[in-house]
């Protein structure tokens, strides 16, 4: 038997069906082991001697472990199959470890698509384990979890911020940075003009363009009255202008370009995005097999295959006709291209969304897989022609101009079957000197508006343009910032918390290098290189090390202490002063010589009492909130924390059938663990049966 090793559980019958009975197909479930939290300041390396990285395995993956290494011992192989990546590449290099394997003839897959002929491809070239790629992601994991311990151990202590990351403080920080470009915003007056004119029975709006042959912007009240006094009563064509323009298709999908568009055209967040895609590539149930249907979903390339563009070509002529096969998209380079993988497509061109639809589980599965399709087959399409025609109106030295157009060619936007609202309405004809009457002035003062907040699919373009975080991350850090509380997420729109300014504009002020977006591109360069096998690992370590912990001592020396609240109260376990602190729920009081003393209150709304005692000390009972539902209520001492007493909630006796002794009720009751039925009127009847299995129901 040959033992393959992935990482998802999902693609393990996949794989194992494609490869057969001779092969044993099992997942990691992820990572398996991380950077040991022991040792100086927790980072887990030894900087003295080469940066060696120290790793224990996670305790949650013990049971995984084990199981792996005993799958070792029964077979005659073992083939790491983990995906793609820099993680990948790591998980497949921690197993070499874990199960005493060596790397430099143990047997790598790589699959970029989880399909039969893509699975047969990768087992009959199998690589090695690519060091390199290795040694890239144990520097980023080294270099983020120095960064992370030693600034967030800085944040939590001098200002309550939960947590600081390379990532995620450069990405905080643009957010932070636009809120204070909307909140400076001053907003400026200007004013619409635009006029009707009537022709073959239908109305035409032309939009103020110029005075006197200038571009011209009405700035206020004053300007639009003299330019509406100098207006006459008719207009004269004095231009009329056609040309043909071409639109061209998007090139297809990467991981950040996908989630925009999902969230520009269903609303999904990064989040469900990835997920949704997740599930895609790893693949469904078709017609009694299960196959992949999208291709690897981390890349930031918007190459396709050789294999995928020639059946894509034959595609479009068989289906469209020749005049329908456009150029194959280049894509733009902003120079942080890794271009490790092809773009997002499907893995079949022959699985149409309207044929798939019923076998996906979910609406929104479909509606992401329509979108990928779509969006790869029209890439590889004509442009979309189009004649339009500009009218110029004049009246007195203002000019006004109506653009209208018509459809030649509808190219790619066949794929889509639609055709935009402007392609719908014919144009009227116009000839050069024609006069006409203006029937309506459309006129109204309008001002200036701040900047939209950014949405999340605006913070993943930016993080990929310039260069902060790589495809796998981009997700992860929304979703970090608001776990941290940081950003605040309404229907995809992020909004940043005082807390979350608060941290950005300390850590901008005293870690200014450390945060700065050029710092953590020029990072992500380093871990390229590291790749590329162009710098070394150590090298980048070490021009990281030393410099950075130097820049966060110092930074650390200067940088103040909030201000403590005091509340007027000493603690009532050591004397000291009581004071107002910040934690994952809220705001609560404690003790100001934490963490010599741990006494803690939480403050609570006002309670409604029960009218009981409670038992254990006196004090009134009352009705407190469950934290898990807050719909459902139980009873407890007002006195928490110093008394814990929670009344527990007396069930209601569960009627079996009347007592053939007294005729009272026999109810279900237990006693040292064991169920039995007795009578309601115990102790003057002491009539009981025992629960047997005959008599359970």
């Amino acid at each position: 038997m040959k033992l393959v090793i992935v990482e998802s559980p999902n693609k393990c019958d996949t794989i194992s069906h494609y490869l057969g009975s001779g092969y044993k197909v099992v997942a990691t479930k992820g990572h398996l082991c991380d950077l040991s939290k022991k040792g100086k300041g927790g980072f887990g390396i030894d900087p003295e001697n080469g940066f060696k990285a120290k790793y224990e395995i996670d305790s949650s993956k013990y049971k995984i472990v084990n199981e792996l290494r005993r799958l070792h011992k029964e077979s005659d192989e073992v083939i790491l199959a983990t995906d793609p990546d820099r993680e990948g590449e790591a998980i497949a290099w921690h197993l070499t470890q874990i199960l005493n394997l060596d790397p430099t003839k143990t047997k790598r897959l790589e699959f970029h698509e989880i399909t039969r002929d893509s699975i047969k491809e990768a087992i009959e070239h199998p690589r090695v384990l690519d060091m390199n790629l290795v040694a890239s992601q144990e520097s980023r994991r080294i270099i983020d979890r120095v960064i992370g311990f030693k600034l967030s151990n800085i944040m939590q202590k001098k200002i309550n911020s939960r947590s600081a990351g390379r990532v995620q403080s450069a990405t905080l920080k643009l957010i932070c940075d636009h809120e204070n470009e909307i909140e400076k915003f001053v907003p400026e007056e200007y004013w619409n003009l635009s006029i009707e004119i009537e022709e073959e029975g239908q109305r035409l709006k032309a939009d103020f363009a110029s005075l006197d042959g200038k571009s011209y912007k009405i700035h206020n009240k004053e300007e639009n009255d003299a330019l509406l006094s100098r207006l006459g009563k008719e207009v004269k064509v004095i231009e009329v202008k056609k040309s043909v323009r071409l639109n061209e298709s998007k090139a297809p999908f990467t991981t950040s370009t996908l989630q925009q568009e999902a969230f520009n055209a269903y609303g999904f967040s990064t989040k469900r995005t990835t997920q949704l895609a997740q599930e895609l590539y790893e693949g469904i149930e078709v017609n009694g097999e299960h196959v992949g249907l999208i291709t690897y979903i981390r890349t930031d390339s918007t190459r396709l295959s050789d294999y995928f563009i020639k059946n894509a070509q034959t595609f479009i002529v068989n289906k469209y006709g020749d005049e329908y096969l456009g150029h194959v998209k280049e894509g733009k380079h902003n120079g942080n291209i890794q271009d490790a993988h092809e773009a997002i497509r499907p893995t079949s061109l022959f699985r149409f969304p309207e044929q798939i639809k019923q076998y996906l589980p979910r609406q929104d599965l479909y509606k992401l897989y329509k979108l990928i399709y779509q969006r790869a087959l029209a890439s590889l399409m004509n442009a979309k022609k189009e004649e339009v025609t500009t009218i110029t109106f004049e009246s007195n030295g203002l000019t006004f101009k109506a653009e209208g157009s018509r459809v030649l060619f509808d190219g790619y936007t066949r794929v889509y079957r639609y055709l935009d609202e402007n392609d719908e309405k014919s144009f009227p004809s116009f000839k050069e000197g024609e006069t006409f009457q203006i029937v309506n002035i459309i006129n109204e003062q309008d001002f200036t508006k701040p900047p939209a907040r950014y949405s999340e699919a605006k913070v993943v373009k930016l993080m990929e343009e310039k260069g902060i975080g790589r495809p796998s991350t981009y997700a992860a850090t929304i979703a970090t910032l608001e776990k941290r509380k940081y950003v605040d997420s309404v229907k995809g729109v992020l909004t940043p918390s005082e807390q979350g300014r608060k941290t950005s504009l300390v850590l901008n002020k005293y870690f200014p290098d450390l945060v700065n977006v050029d710092y953590t591109a020029n990072m992500e360069k380093d871990l390229d290189q590291i790749q590329e096998g162009t710098k070394t690992r150590v090298q980048v370590l070490t021009d990281f090390y030393y410099p950075f912990l130097k820049e966060a001592e110092e930074g650390s020396a200067r940088m103040y202490e909030d201000e403590k609240i005091y509340v007027g109260r000493r603690c009532p376990k050591c004397g000291s002063e009581l004071v107002v602190k910040k934690g994952p729920f809220g705001d609560f009081i404690g003790c100001s010589n934490y963490p010599t003393c741990k006494y803690k209150e939480i403050e609570t709304p006002e309670v409604e009492e029960t009218g009981e005692k409670c038992p254990k000390c006196g004090r009134p009972l009352v009705y407190r909130i469950n934290k898990k539902n807050k719909n459902k209520r139980f009873i407890a001492c007002s006195g928490y924390p110093d008394c814990d007493y929670i009344k527990q909630e007396e069930e209601k006796p569960r009627f079996v059938k009347k007592c053939p002794k007294c005729g009272g009720d026999m109810i279900l009751k237990k006693y040292k663990g064991r169920s039995f039925v007795g009578c309601s009127n115990y102790p003057k009847c002491t009539y009981s049966e025992q629960v047997t299995h005959k008599n359970k129901k």
